[in-house]
């Protein structure tokens, strides 16, 4: 079984580029399931529920992380909607759902897990993403071997460990959130594809998917700035992973960096 998971989507150019690209990636990777992380498909930063539809027309899922919350009217959707998920290691009493069952076209069924960093990432309240994790693995795998897990975080040394501390429970786990697709995918030891980020599909020449300008003078000067959503030399950045559904062991993680438009 083949799984396309693709990293952060930022703004309108990220949004286009999943709708025009991930029908193509399907075909060429003959692709079983979709995951794409949509935090920012709003404007740069947030989910409304109707970008969160529009990209839903075209992938399986959705995970997010903390800024999952800009928009209020996120909470009702999310509570309707288990196919966009929130870090599972917020408290129960915000909106959504952390992990879900999704059974793909091959009528296999797939885990998906949702979890978010407590380093760097300045959110107060948050449980032990390695035990919510475990945890959830443990529910999910009474009904399929096949879990994926997107750790979305700041810290490279939080990812790596999440990856050792779930290998052979898991079949996957990837990062995301900062924007940058890192070139160090493998299989664990017992069976799990790791990869710490699957780096951002939007627009390139700029910052993290911001436009260059403002965010340089901030950097220059501390004063604050808008930052919008660039829109030049637009990718799609991700992973394809292969399964054992039998098993749920990776067979083989291969990044994917796509180009689209002019």
């Amino acid at each position: 079984m083949k799984i396309l998971i693709v990293g952060d989507v930022v703004g309108a150019p990220g949004r286009d580029a999943v709708k025009a690209l991930v029908p193509i990636l399907k075909v060429r990777h003959k692709i079983d399931f979709t995951i794409a992380n949509c935090e920012n498909i709003a404007g740069g930063a947030g989910v409304t529920p109707k970008t969160a539809q529009e990209l839903l027309a075209t992938v399986d899922m959705m995970t997010s992380g903390q800024h999952i919350w800009r928009y209020r009217e996120i909470g009702p959707f999310m509570d309707a909607e288990p196919r966009l998920l929130k870090p599972a290691n917020y408290p129960k009493r915000t909106p959504g759902f952390g992990s879900y069952l999704y059974e793909a076209k091959n009528k296999v069924k797939v885990g998906v897990i949702n979890l978010l960093g407590r380093v760097f990432m300045g959110v107060d309240a948050l449980d032990d993403p390695f035990r919510a994790g475990e945890r959830l693995a443990e529910e999910l795998r009474k009904t399929t071997p096949i879990v994926i897990v997107d750790m979305h975080g700041e810290a490279t040394s939080e990812k790596v460990v999440m990856g050792w501390f779930l290998d052979g429970k898991v079949s996957a786990v990837v990062g995301t959130h900062t924007h940058i697709q890192t070139a160090d995918e493998r299989i664990l030891p017992k069976g799990t594809a790791y990869l710490t980020d699957l780096g951002m599909t939007g627009p390139y020449d700029s910052v993290i998917g911001r436009k260059v300008e403002p965010v340089m003078e901030k950097f220059l000067t501390g004063m604050p700035s808008r930052f919008d959503v660039a829109d030049g030399n637009v990718k799609l950045c991700g992973a394809v992973v292969e399964v054992d559904p039998a098993t749920g062991r990776a067979l083989s993680i291969e990044r994917v960096q796509e180009s689209f438009g002019s």
